[in-house]
């Protein structure tokens, strides 16, 4: 018997683990949490969920894996899935009546990254990729790379391998790649969720203030790496990027054996790049001794250093540079990361998920490379709690060095953000266009559509970024331009 006791701040029940079968899952739409139900699906567990609204692509994946998910939040919904054990997802609020009927009923429930701690990660060997930036591309190389070298891993990832066809797989071997996040787990634990992620073998790619609506600053922030990085035991790896010196600083703590990499410092170094239509191309230097020259099957300076970051992972599991090679050569990424939607007259588009200053900026550097000769046009959206407010304003004037033109949307939902606090975007495409980018500021999607469909010509690129859907405007660009 496993008996796992809840990090709550409510009374909670102690769970037996091993004998949890039927799981139900609050708040089952969200991209994690559909991608967790999958998980646990494939697992051989039941899975079902609760939701007030569940919309492609989570919708068609949970159906297509025939889950049942009932439609809002109502206490009759347990009695119908008799959970064995309920994961509550962060959106949940205490108040919501599902949760509420959890506590009164006393049914066992726990955060959804818990769940994954108890029922999948204590038994693996848990490799966890956490920081500000490349997080997902990261992790998705990592599985890649075991998985193309017949070691079999685990894997949960915050966005859609095009690799894996999805965001998860079950594997058999010991290796489980976690994408970790550090925004906070659930109403009743405010801590970041890798704090539940066991890790033995861990990539830090930057610390850069983020998630400005749960931490107070840069150093609220940092706290929260630190305590991840003394998760990591003694016999524990930790990669860590070069090109950021609070994060060298955050690994000095550690106890496990720690490298470092980087395109210009590190143990590992990148050399030599190039780029061409085939993706990126280096020659990797480990402490002086050349382990290869390397092929990444996608583009930019900073997917070269996610390269080296999980290059330094798997070379601490065991794999050899020739196994590396190999797989970084036949990656293809992840969807919404730089993805190619289509040419349409022309006129490529590219849909990425960029919406910090750095994320922007380097983005805009990897289509070029990706591109090189041809006009870009940027579209972004403020949507994520932070590029919603002003903390970025400066920087964010500095990210667009490269595009031809900037078209700057209003900040989503942008009532919600105090005037005080809030992105200005009208200042912003301003002081884009002293930089030397022309850049416009307006309104919404419908207004960015309007423009791009009227200045983009052939041989032009499209890049749009938005951590969000910005009123469908890739795909909606796509059906414009054909139909010009």
């Amino acid at each position: 018997m496993a008996l796992v006791q809840p990090v709550s701040t409510d009374p909670a029940v102690p769970i037996d683990v091993d004998r949890v079968r039927r799981v139900h899952l609050l708040g089952i739409g969200g991209t994690g949490m559909a991608a967790f139900a999958g998980l646990l699906h494939a697992a051989g567990y039941e899975a079902t969920g609760s939701d007030e609204g569940v919309y492609p692509p989570m919708s068609e994946l949970l159906a297509a894996w025939k889950l049942k998910v009932y439609p809002g939040y109502r206490p009759e919904n347990l009695d119908d899935a008799k959970p064995d054990l309920v994961v509550v997802g962060n959106v949940i609020r205490r108040v919501n009546p599902e949760a509420t009927a959890v506590r009164e009923r006393a049914l066992p429930y726990l955060s959804f990254p818990q769940t994954l701690g108890e029922l999948f990660l204590a038994r693996r060997q848990p490799i966890v990729v956490a920081g500000t930036h490349g997080k997902t591309t990261t992790s998705a190389l990592l599985t890649h790379l075991l998985a193309s070298a017949g070691r079999d891993p685990g894997a949960l990832i915050g966005g859609v391998s095009l690799d894996l066809g999805g965001n998860f797989r079950v594997g058999a071997g010991r290796p489980f790649v976690v994408e970790g996040d550090e925004y906070d787990t659930a109403y009743f634990d405010k801590g970041p969720k890798f704090l539940h992620y066991r890790p033995e073998v861990a990539v830090l790619t930057s610390v850069e203030f983020d998630h400005a609506d749960i931490y107070r600053d840069l150093p609220h922030y940092e706290s929260a790496f630190a305590r991840f990085v003394a998760l990591l035991p003694a016999g524990g790896h930790l990669a860590v990027s070069a090109a950021y010196p609070n994060a060298i600083e955050l690994s000095r703590s550690a106890a496990c054996h720690v490298e470092t990499y980087g395109l210009t410092a590190g143990d590992l170094r990148a050399e030599d790049l190039a780029f061409d239509s085939r993706g990126s191309h280096f020659t990797a230097v480990r402490r002086g001794e050349r382990l290869g020259r390397f092929t990444l099957g996608v583009f930019g300076r900073h997917n070269v250093e996610n390269a080296l970051g999980a290059a330094s992972a798997c070379l601490r599991l065991g794999l050899s540079p020739e196994e590396i090679g190999a797989g970084l050569a036949s990656f293809r990424g992840v969807r919404r990361r730089q993805q190619l939607l289509g040419e349409p007259g022309g006129v490529a588009v590219v849909d990425d998920f960029a919406h910090h200053p750095t994320a922007v900026r380097e983005t805009i550097a990897a289509v070029r490379a990706r591109f090189p000769g041809r006009r870009l046009l940027a579209a972004f959206e403020p949507r994520s709690n932070t590029s919603r407010r002003s903390f970025h304003q400066g920087e964010y004037a500095k990210a667009f060095a490269g595009a031809a033109l900037a078209l700057v949307a209003t900040p989503h939902r942008a009532a919600q953000v105090a005037e005080g606090e809030r992105l200005d975007p009208e200042k912003l495409a301003a002081d884009i266009a002293a930089t030397g980018t022309p850049a416009r500021h307006l309104p919404d999607a419908d207004a960015i559509l309007a423009a791009l469909a009227k200045e983009a010509r052939p041989g032009d690129v499209v890049l749009v970024m938005s951590n969000g859907a910005f009123g469908a405007l890739p795909t909606r660009l796509l059906e414009a331009l054909a139909g010009r």
